[in-house]
C-alpha cells in the first residue's frame, strides 16, 4: 500500500511542470500530506516543501541550497542522481524512528529539471504482500 501511494505521488509531482507555472497551489492536496515531500530545481535550490518535509527538516527553508544540507558524500549522490536520470531509494533510522526515502528527478519538457525527496515513516512492523500476477 505504501508503495502505490509512493508512485501515486511520484506521478501526481512529474506531471506538474514546476520550471514553468511553479505555485505553490499546484501542490494545494501535498501540503498536509503525512509523508516529506522536499522538491529541488536544476541548481539544487528548494523550491517546495510540504508541511511535513518543513517539521522534518526545521533547519531548512524555501530558497536554500541542498548543497549546504548535506554531507560531502550526499551532494555527490545528489548530482549522481540529476546526471544520470537516476532515483535512489533506501530506509534509514534516526532516533527510532525508520523511514523510507525515495529521491528521483522530476521533469519539464522531457527534460530532468530537479529532483524531489520523499521521506516516509514506516512502522516498526509492516506487512509485505505478495501479488499474483
Amino acid at each position: 500500500m505504501i508503495l502505490i501511494v509512493i508512485f501515486e505521488i511520484i506521478y501526481l509531482i512529474l506531471t506538474f511542470d514546476l520550471m514553468n507555472n511553479f505555485n505553490e497551489n499546484n501542490f494545494a492536496w501535498a501540503k498536509e500530506l503525512n509523508l516529506a515531500i522536499t522538491v529541488s530545481d536544476l541548481e539544487d535550490n528548494v523550491i517546495y516543501m510540504n508541511d511535513k518535509s518543513k517539521t522534518t527538516f526545521p533547519n531548512t527553508n524555501i530558497g536554500d541550497n541542498l548543497q549546504n544540507c548535506h554531507q560531502k558524500s550526499s551532494n555527490e549522490t545528489i548530482q549522481n542522481l540529476r546526471d544520470e536520470n537516476i532515483s535512489n531509494t533506501y530506509t534509514v533510522e534516526k532516533n527510532g524512528v525508520r523511514k523510507l526515502i525515495h529521491q528521483t528527478p522530476w521533469y519539464s519538457d522531457g527534460k530532468v529539471a530537479g529532483l524531489v525527496e520523499l521521506s516516509i515513516e514506516l512502522p516498526n512492523e509492516m506487512e509485505h504482500k505478495i501479488r499474483k500476477s
